[in-house]
């Protein structure tokens, strides 16, 4: 597993840059039926009238993605499984990012139509769902079945040695029996005639605004529970590029890394254990659309996107 990771200071900028562009799409597409952009302050009339997705897990999945597509860009036998597939915001932010969504889907153009098209068409009638669905490159479950994540992975990379195959699972995922039980599989298809796995717990402390078991486990109780499954526990402390890239590299075989963010990191405070909507009544509360607008400016999209020619590299 050796020579995974990165050091040049361009390509972590680069990385930050994409995690801001993302948040703010997911962020947008939960939000957001005109102003995508920000280009006068929020009224009631920029909002949807129903608010329907999760916010919570989106921050771990862009920063997940954006340092996994950085590393393995040019690897045609990568692939990434998403576990907490009810963050679809995030996992359709990053297909928009890269282009995935408009070999699918023509509307999806990396300009401000597009833009517009996938924030507005996001749980909204005949547009897309508010989990990851087959409508989705890539997608082969519906996003609230958690804990096939794992399974699904090691049946991927089954008698395919040359794939390797990223698997974030959420801590409350973890808990079911499903992904508990699918942590054996190391045993049965860890070897040469297989592909590579790289399972990422994302350790942020909730499942819906519940505790998670794992989280309030300590350091030295979670890695000896991984260890005895085979794995070799690796900390992710954060949403740095650098620390993620470091344990990249610090990897030997059979890798667990464990992603430590807070929840509904880069979002409002106040709400950090929101699961879905941590704002609901930014229609009719001024104070809440105001909080939304600061939320969204937070970003600084503007700076990332250019209305005709798309993101910034």
């Amino acid at each position: 597993m050796n020579g995974m990771g990165i050091t040049d200071v361009e390509t972590l900028s680069k990385i930050k840059r994409r995690v801001r562009a993302c948040d703010y799409l997911s962020v947008a597409q939960l939000y957001l039926k005109d102003n995508f952009m920000l280009e006068r302050p929020l009224t009631a009339d920029d909002i949807k009238p129903r608010l329907l997705g999760h916010w919570g897990t989106c921050h771990g999945i862009n920063v997940a993605y954006a340092n996994l597509k950085a590393n393995f860009k040019n690897d045609p036998n990568f692939s990434f499984v998403l576990g907490p597939g009810h963050g679809f915001p995030a996992l359709q932010a990053n297909l928009f990012y890269d282009g995935e969504l408009l070999k699918v889907d023509k509307n999806a153009t990396l300009d401000y139509n597009g833009l517009a098209y996938i924030c507005k068409n996001f749980s909204w009638p005949n547009g897309f769902p508010s989990h990851a669905s087959p409508f989705t490159p890539g997608v082969i479950t519906e996003g609230g079945e958690l804990g096939y994540a794992l399974a699904n992975a090691y049946g991927t990379a089954l008698g395919h040695p040359e794939k390797t195959i990223a698997v974030l699972i959420g801590d409350g995922e973890l808990e079911t029996a499903t992904a508990l039980d699918s942590l054996n599989l190391k045993n049965l298809l860890g070897g040469r005639e297989n592909g590579k796995i790289l399972p990422i717990l994302h350790l942020n402390g909730y499942k819906i605004s519940a505790p998670t078991i794992y989280a309030r486990k300590s350091e030295r109780e979670l890695n000896e529970l991984i260890r005895g499954f085979g794995f070799e526990p690796i900390l992710i402390n954060g949403d740095s590029p650098e620390v993620f890239q470091n344990a990249l590299r610090s990897a030997k075989n059979n890798p667990f890394f464990i992603m430590k963010t807070t929840k509904g990191a880069t979002g409002p405070n106040k709400y950090h254990m929101a699961h879905q909507i941590p704002l609901k009544n930014v229609r009719t509360d001024t104070e809440e659309l105001r909080q939304l607008n600061d939320w969204l400016k937070f970003y600084n999209f503007a700076e990332l996107f250019d209305k005709e020619a798309g993101f910034h590299e």
